[in-house]
């Protein structure tokens, strides 16, 4: 019918500055920035986007709340490996995402650290500490 349409999840990603919020994209798929969900929700982006298409019911449910922090590659390189995953993984409630990706950039998204606590505060000082103990370096 001509109508822009799509089925699935839909990852929006906007920055907040102050009262200032600017739009940046939107993904027809899973994000990264959507993986908080891994932990923070009954179906996580991934299932949800599944269940969407199949046209099964969803859950949006929050089981906890939680928080993500971006861990960036930190180095312009191909074939990075990362240091201090197993002291990462050492702070509570927490979990880390390595992407894989073959090229590293100094902003480019490599992973992210999940943490999922009482409060939203806790868990997310719990991811950044999560993700400042992950160092990209070139192999």
């Amino acid at each position: 019918d001509g109508q822009p349409g799509g089925l699935g999840l839909f990852g929006v990603e906007l920055f907040v500055k102050g009262d200032e919020v600017w739009f940046s994209e939107v993904s027809p798929r899973p994000h990264d920035t959507g993986m908080v969900t891994m932990c923070t929700q009954w179906q996580n982006e991934f299932e949800l986007h599944a269940r969407a298409i199949l046209g099964l019911p969803v859950n949006t449910a929050l089981k906890t709340p939680g928080a993500s922090a971006v861990i960036y590659g930190g180095v312009d390189a191909q074939g990075i490996v990362f240091d201090g995953v197993a002291e990462a993984l050492r702070v509570p409630n927490t979990d880390i995402r390595l992407f894989g990706k073959p090229e590293s950039f100094v902003k480019r998204r490599m992973g992210v650290a999940l943490a999922f606590d009482d409060d939203v505060e806790t868990a997310r000082a719990h991811a950044k500490l999560a993700a400042s103990r992950v160092k990209p370096r070139v192999a």
